[in-house]
């Protein structure tokens, strides 16, 4: 063989050998973003969230949403919050949400929630679902409560609370619908009133 036919040869093995490895890399992505679910049971405290965060509704209500099952947990497939209510006569607006169903559960305290025109009275003990595409909301009636909170699939539910715990001063109406927006959530009314 001669030497112009080796270094050629050489040359053309060159770009097999760079394919080879970024097809290891690529499956290596590829196989990572398939291991974000939860291979292993967790237990979160009382009192304490998934990664520590506790967030707070600012502008929305004053509420406090503790993370129990993240996102992260189940490849977006739900997410759990215990929900502090710390704003009596507060609630959010009336919305939709095209992608989530919800299902909420009274650990303390008196709520009412609207679901389409139906009104419901709640109180500890008791349980309700909001099926997506439906317009619903809730007001906190006695001085603080608390329920399960989830959501079916996670959606952005999380990140809308990060962005609303973010907020360093309360947000104008219009802020707020966009927050709703961004975060796959469509306001059709005001707060439900005492």
């Amino acid at each position: 063989m001669n030497r112009s036919r080796f270094i050629v040869s050489i040359l053309a093995l060159y770009p097999i050998t760079i394919l080879a490895k970024y097809k290891t890399a690529i499956s290596k992505l590829i196989k990572k973003g398939n291991d974000l679910r939860t291979s292993k049971g967790f237990k979160v405290n009382l009192g304490d969230a998934r990664y520590g965060e506790h967030y707070k509704m600012k502008g929305v209500t004053l509420n406090t949403l503790d993370i129990k099952i993240s996102t992260n947990d189940t490849e977006g497939d739900l997410a759990v919050f215990e929900q502090t209510g710390l704003t009596p006569n507060g609630g959010p607006p009336l919305h939709i949400h095209p992608f989530q169903d919800e299902w909420f559960y009274i650990i303390e305290g008196e709520y009412r929630f609207q679901v389409g025109e139906d009104k419901y009275s709640m109180k500890s003990g008791d349980t309700i679902f909001l099926p997506r595409n439906i317009q619903h909301a809730f007001i906190q009636l006695s001085e603080k409560g608390k329920m399960i909170v989830s959501y079916l699939p996670a959606g952005k539910m999380e990140a809308f609370f990060k962005a609303t715990d973010a907020w360093t001063s309360p947000p104008n109406k219009e802020e707020i619908t966009k927050v709703f927006e961004e975060h796959d959530m469509k306001i059709v009314g005001p707060p439900l009133k005492n």
